[in-house]
């Protein structure tokens, strides 16, 4: 984040999904910061997840995967998530970061041809 820019102004944010499996979290991670969506791609889990599903309370071992990528990019990420992931309808989350390192923002802003 530039110095001079209050903090809620930040260009990049946190795109999230989940899978239920770890290669595809995976697969989804690197083929996004392969296609440069993405500066980096965190795998995490499993972690448990309960929801409504066709009418059923549900229950799930599943995979997290958070995105650093520019705000710009959203969309392209979003479609890119879609086309390759095995759920009818997967999480696809963006999250605003609100202050981040100058030099931080600069990298992610780099590596998504953003910059």
């Amino acid at each position: 984040m530039n110095k001079d820019r209050n903090p809620g102004t930040s260009d990049i944010i946190m795109v999230i999904t989940t899978s239920d499996s770890r290669d595809e979290a995976v697969k989804l991670g690197r083929m996004m910061v392969e296609k440069r969506l993405a500066a980096c791609a965190q795998i995490s889990g499993p972690i448990e997840s309960h929801f409504w599903w066709d009418g059923k309370l549900d229950r799930a071992e599943e995979w997290q995967c958070r995105f650093k990528t520019s705000r710009k990019l959203y969309s392209a990420l979003e479609q890119e998530i879609r086309k390759a992931h095995s759920y009818q309808v997967p999480q696809i989350v963006a999250v605003p970061v609100l202050a981040a390192l100058t030099d931080f923002e600069s990298w992610v802003m780099e590596e998504t041809n953003t910059g």
